[in-house]
C-alpha cells in the first residue's frame, strides 16, 4: 500500500471497525444495527472476494472503499464491483478517493480482473462526474426492489 502527504493507504484490519462503521452510516445517512454490520465486516475481512481498503491520517480513517469480486456468466471471468467508497467530509477534495480508487486499481491488474464495475445512487447526482473522473464510464442502469 502507499503513504502520500501524510495519508496512509492500506487494507483494512478488524481494529477499524468503528471507523469504517461511522463512515458507512454517514454514507447511508442511517445508523445501522452495530451487531449485524460487525458480523458481516469481520466475515467481508476473511473473505477472498471482498478487499476493503481505508485511509488514514493522525491514526483516523477518514476514508473507505469496498470491492466485491466476482466470477460472472456475461463477463466471462472475473469482474470488481465497488460497494461503497466514502470520504469524510472533513477530508474531501485533497485526493483522498483518487488515491482509494487507484489502490482497487492496482489490485483489479495485479488480479487480472476483465473489469471494474461501480453503481451509485440516483440521489447523489455528483457522483457522477467523480466516477468519470477516476475513469469511469457510464454505460449501464441498474434496478432494484
Amino acid at each position: 500500500m502507499n503513504s502520500n502527504s501524510g495519508i496512509i493507504i492500506r487494507k483494512a484490519i478488524p481494529a477499524d471497525l468503528s471507523d469504517v462503521y461511522r463512515l458507512i452510516c454517514e454514507l447511508e445517512n442511517d445508523i445501522f444495527e452495530h451487531d449485524i454490520f460487525s458480523g458481516i465486516y469481520e466475515e467481508n475481512l476473511k473473505s477472498k472476494y471482498c478487499f476493503y481498503i481505508v485511509a488514514e491520517t493522525e491514526n483516523k480513517v477518514v476514508g473507505f472503499i469496498s470491492l466485491q469480486i466476482q466470477q460472472l456468466l456475461h463477463h466471462c471471468g472475473t469482474v470488481g464491483e465497488v460497494q461503497e467508497f466514502y470520504i469524510d467530509k472533513d477530508y474531501r477534495g485533497k485526493g483522498i478517493g483518487r488515491q482509494l480508487m487507484d489502490e482497487v486499481k492496482q489490485y483489479a491488474a495485479e488480479h487480472q480482473l476483465k473489469g471494474l464495475e461501480v453503481t451509485s445512487n440516483k440521489r447523489r447526482t455528483e457522483n457522477v462526474n467523480v466516477y468519470e473522473s477516476l475513469g469511469f464510464k457510464l454505460t449501464h442502469n441498474k434496478f432494484t426492489i
